[in-house]
C-alpha cells in the first residue's frame, strides 16, 4: 500500500464556475438520495473522540508492532486537505482545530472491502475541503506514519466551492483579510496567531483579577463621547429620538465606578474612532483600561511592565522576542525618559527645543501644514511634543516609558505637583509605536471642568477631536473620587508584537475593509 500524504497531480485547469457547477450536481445526487429515504445530505449525529494532535501525542512513539496490538480505535473529523485514489484503497488527509506538529492532519485509510463499496464508490468522487467523519482503528503504515485504517467513513458537509492552491495558500494578502476563514484554513501559521492573541487576552484577565481588579462592562453606546481625544462615529437612537456615539474610550465609566466605591476595576473593551487606517490603526480596536484608587503614574508604570511580560510568557514563553528582524528584550527594566529629555538623548535639536520658531520651521520641513495641523496656534508645549512624534516615536525600539506630558494635551491626567505645566503621566512605546497611556488621575472637579472648558473651546476652533464638555462626569468628580491611576494598553499593538506581525490587520479577525464593489 501507498500512503504518500499529497493528492494526485493536478489536471489541466478548470474554471471555477464549472467546478462550483459540477460540486453541486454531486450535492444534488446527495439531496435525491435523501428524498429517496437513503441518508442525509448535512448529517448532525457524529461525534469525534478524538483530535490529530491527541492521536499523535499519545501513539506517534510506539513502534508499529505494538501499535499493532493495542488495537486502539479513533473517530475523527476534519476537511479533507489531501486525496488520493489508488484503485481498491485510497489515502485522505483530514484536518480538525488541533494545533502541533502535524498542523492538525492525520491521514485515514480507506479500503472497500472496510468501509463498503458503495461508501468506497461515492468516496472517489468527494472532493477537497468536503468535511468528513471517519472511524477506524490507529495503526502505522509501512513509512511510519501514523494513520486510521477506516473501518466506516462519511462525508458530513459538502464543500460547494474549490479550495484555494493548498500548497501555497492565499497569495493575495487583501483576500487573506476579507476572507478570513479560508487562510484560517490553509495557513497553521495564521491559526496559531489567532490560538495566542486568545490564550495572551486570558492571560491578561487572569493577570487582573489575581492583582485584586474586578472586571465590568460599560456602555459602547455613549450620549457624550470622552475619554480619549479622538473623532468618534456618530449614530441616532430612534427609541430615544437623540445623537449617540459609539465608545472611543471607556474611561470616564470607569472612574464613575471608582467614585462609586470599587477600588480596582478594569474592562477589555471595543473602541470605535472614526479615524485613518494604516498597519497600525483599525477604527475598531480592542483596549484594556484599568483604574487602582491610591495609585500614581509610577505604581502604573510598575505594574504594567509586570503584565506586559506575563502576556509575553502566555502568548510565547519568552521575554526575548523578535519583531520585523529586530530583537525586543522584555526581561530588562523599560527605561523612562520624560518627553524632553527624549528629545535630548535621540535628536541633536538641543537647545532649539526651547524656541517655537525654530519647532515651527522644523515641522513644516518635516512636512507638517498650517492646514491641517494649525501649528502657527499652539503652544511651545505642543509643537516640543509634535517635534517628539515626528523625530523620537519611531526610535524607541526598546521598552520606553516617556513621562510628563504637557497640561494642556492631557485634560484627565493630574497636574504634577512640583512642575505644574506638566502631567503625571506616561506613554509606553515599544518598536516605535505607543502601545499604553496611564497617568495619575485628575480628581479635583473644578480643574476638570476647566480643562473640559478648554478642550470646547479647541473644538470651537476646528479641532474635531477635541473633547465635549461631559457634565454628568463632573458631577461625579463634586461627590469625591480618591487619588487614582488609570491606564489603557493597546491589545492589538500588543499582540503584533508577541506575534511579530508587521500589519494590526494580521491579528484582528476580520479588520475593516472598503467594501467590494
Amino acid at each position: 500500500m501507498s500512503d504518500s500524504n499529497t493528492s494526485a497531480p493536478a489536471a489541466v485547469p478548470q474554471d471555477e464556475n464549472q467546478l462550483i457547477l459540477e460540486r453541486r450536481e454531486k450535492l444534488n445526487v446527495i439531496r435525491q438520495r435523501q428524498a429517496d429515504g437513503h441518508g442525509v445530505a448535512f448529517p448532525n449525529d457524529f461525534k469525534p473522540t478524538h483530535k490529530a494532535e491527541q492521536l499523535f501525542a499519545q501513539y506517534d512513539s510506539h513502534a508499529t508492532e505494538i501499535l499493532a496490538s493495542m488495537g486502539v480505535t479513533a473517530k475523527v473529523a476534519g476537511r479533507m486537505m489531501l486525496k488520493r485514489v489508488m484503485g481498491k484503497a485510497s489515502f485522505c488527509t483530514v484536518q480538525d482545530a488541533s494545533f502541533g506538529p502535524t498542523g492538525g492532519r492525520i491521514q485515514i485509510y480507506v479500503k472497500g472491502d472496510d468501509v463498503g463499496q458503495e461508501v468506497y464508490a461515492d468516496f472517489k468522487h468527494w472532493d477537497l475541503g468536503d468535511i468528513v467523519a471517519a472511524e477506524g482503528t490507529v495503526f502505522k503504515t509501512k513509512t511510519g506514519e501514523l494513520s486510521i485504517h477506516a473501518t466506516s467513513i462519511r462525508l458530513l458537509t459538502k464543500s460547494l466551492r474549490p479550495m484555494p492552491d493548498k500548497f501555497h495558500g492565499i497569495n493575495d494578502q487583501e483576500v487573506k483579510y476579507r476572507q478570513r476563514y479560508i487562510d484560517l484554513m490553509t495557513d497553521e501559521s495564521a491559526r496559531k496567531r489567532f490560538v495566542a492573541r486568545s490564550k495572551a487576552v486570558s492571560g491578561l484577565r487572569d493577570f487582573m483579577v489575581q492583582h485584586g481588579f474586578l472586571e465590568v462592562e460599560t456602555p459602547m453606546l455613549h450620549p457624550i463621547p470622552g475619554g480619549a481625544n479622538a473623532k468618534p462615529f456618530t449614530t441616532h437612537h430612534n427609541a430615544l429620538d437623540q445623537q449617540m456615539f459609539l465608545r472611543i474610550a471607556p474611561e470616564l465609566y470607569l472612574k464613575r465606578l471608582i467614585v462609586g466605591g470599587f477600588d480596582r476595576v478594569f474592562e477589555i473593551n471595543r473602541n470605535f474612532r472614526n479615524e485613518g487606517i494604516s498597519v497600525r490603526h483599525n477604527p475598531e480596536f480592542t483596549m484594556m483600561e484599568f483604574y487602582a484608587a491610591y495609585w500614581d503614574y509610577r505604581d502604573l508604570m510598575n505594574f504594567t511592565e509586570s503584565l506586559i511580560r506575563d502576556a509575553a510568557i502566555k502568548a510565547g514563553d519568552s521575554l526575548h522576542l523578535s519583531y520585523g528582524g529586530k530583537p525586543v528584550d522584555l526581561a530588562k527594566p523599560f527605561e523612562r525618559l520624560t518627553i524632553m529629555e527624549a528629545i535630548a538623548k535621540y535628536t541633536d535639536a538641543g537647545d532649539n527645543v526651547l524656541d517655537a520658531n525654530w519647532l515651527l520651521n522644523a515641522l513644516r520641513k518635516l512636512g507638517l501644514t498650517e492646514a491641517k495641523h494649525h501649528l502657527s496656534t499652539r503652544s511651545l508645549a505642543s509643537l516640543q511634543v509634535m517635534y517628539f512624534e515626528e523625530c523620537v516615536e519611531e526610535k524607541l525600539w526598546q521598552p520606553t516609558f516617556i513621562c510628563e506630558h504637557p497640561v494642556e494635551i492631557s485634560p484627565l491626567a493630574r497636574a504634577s505637583d512640583t512642575n505644574p505645566g506638566v502631567t503625571e503621566r506616561f506613554e509606553l512605546y515599544i518598536t516605535g509605536r505607543e502601545f499604553g497611556n496611564g497617568f495619575s488621575e485628575l480628581n479635583d472637579a473644578q480643574d476638570q471642568a476647566a480643562r473640559f472648558h478648554a478642550q470646547v473651546a479647541a473644538k470651537d476652533n476646528g479641532d474635531d477631536e477635541a473633547m465635549y464638555y461631559d457634565h454628568d462626569f463632573v458631577h461625579a468628580l463634586e461627590l469625591g473620587m480618591p487619588p487614582t491611576g488609570g491606564c489603557g494598553i493597546g491589545i492589538d499593538r500588543l499582540m503584533m508584537l508577541l506575534t511579530d506581525s508587521p500589519s494590526i490587520r494580521d491579528i484582528i479577525l476580520f479588520p475593516a475593509l472598503r467594501r467590494e464593489n
